[in-house]
């Protein structure tokens, strides 16, 4: 059985190497479903809170406020099938369930923590722009 010239060489081909990849501008591509569940309001608070160590359902409901139970399971849930949260549930009455960051989940947090420590040291701007741009109208 011979070999394709890119087998010899050992380079991708285009396919291959396009599905290394994700590509956010396509509608069906599934990186836009992982995008939405990392920047989600919840995805992002829920990442940089699980950056602190393993906490609890409930110690995660108390850190971010507002969130309901509905959408802190469901959210955790994404995280999960996305591969960025481990839930260890422990064998015991009544249960213990923990929730602690993948080191994909890690790297995903430190990028959206960046992202939230920007953004609370710039609000005092953010809000003067908003406020300017509410004089406006």
């Amino acid at each position: 059985m011979s070999k394709s010239a890119n087998e010899k060489t050992g380079k991708p081909s285009r396919l291959s190497a396009k599905m290394q990849r994700g590509n956010l501008f396509s509608e069906k591509c599934p990186s836009r479903e992982v995008l939405k569940h990392v920047t989600s309001r919840w995805g992002v608070l829920l990442l940089v809170a699980l950056l602190g160590g393993t906490h609890r359902f409930s110690d995660l409901r108390r850190k971010v406020n507002g969130i309901s139970e509905k959408m802190l399971a469901q959210t955790l849930q994404w995280l999960e099938a996305d591969g960025f949260v481990e839930r260890i549930s422990y064998p015991v009455v009544p249960p213990h369930v923990e929730y602690t960051l993948t080191p994909m989940g890690r790297a995903v947090g430190q990028r959206v923590e960046s992202l939230a420590d920007w953004i609370e040291g710039n609000l005092p701007k953010i809000m003067a722009a908003q406020r300017a741009g509410a004089d406006a109208r």
